[in-house]
């Protein structure tokens, strides 16, 4: 028998004991990210039937199952490298968010139209430096900037995963020139001691995002 370490056995003690893992398994969703998707559309009302809907970072399937329930006469774009757990009438996309290829397929799939959500919940791997893990963290909230500046429609919204640290603040700041409103909130489906937090930005009023250097 293969011994787990103390790591593995912190990590499986507190997925027995997190209510929305339990949650998440006695309602058949695929993750516990369904509720923080939730919990941010009902206080956004960020997502309608036929809703035009990107997300970056969708493996391995929790936000797309919730918004495939949500929005089933729109349009739903998924992206992420890994198996993504998907409806057939989603167009699901292999690879990284950014990358000149999936942009294209992107576009291909819009056919000249816009959407009316980008979301991400994409997160950089754990290398345990803090400072570089922020730094990670930054540049995949440019990214899905970028997403959003390249197809989003005037009045469009945003909403993606960050974590508290250092570049947020102006980071978050910035966006209010390109944005009607802009809010960082935490979902109660967010465990407390994350520094996961979420950006939501309403009213896309049409101005590009900066380069990314």
């Amino acid at each position: 028998m293969v011994k787990r370490s103390k790591s593995s056995d912190r990590w499986l003690q507190r997925q027995r004991k997190d209510y929305f893992v339990r949650q998440a398994q006695e309602g058949g969703h695929v993750s516990r990210a369904h509720f923080k998707l939730e919990q941010l559309d009902q206080r956004f009302k960020l997502v309608r039937s036929r809703s035009r809907i990107l997300e970056l970072g969708a493996a391995p399937g929790g936000w797309t199952h919730y918004l495939e329930q949500r929005a089933s006469q729109g349009l739903l774009i998924a992206v992420d490298p890994l198996p993504i757990t998907s409806a057939e009438a989603t167009h699901a996309i292999s690879g990284l968010a950014g990358e000149a290829e999936v942009d294209d397929a992107i576009d291909r799939i819009l056919d000249n139209r816009s959407l009316d959500l980008v979301l991400s919940d994409m997160a950089p791997k754990i290398s345990g430096v803090r400072t570089v893990d922020q730094a990670r963290a930054m540049d995949l909230a440019d990214i899905a900037l970028h997403g959003a500046s390249k197809w989003l429609r005037r009045g469009g919204s945003m909403a993606i995963k960050a974590f508290q640290g250092e570049g947020l603040e102006a980071w978050l700041k910035a966006r209010k020139t390109e944005f009607e409103r802009v809010q960082m909130t935490k979902p109660k489906a967010s465990r407390p001691e994350s520094r996961e937090v979420f950006i939501v930005a309403l009213g896309f009023k049409g101005v590009e995002a900066p380069e990314i250097e």
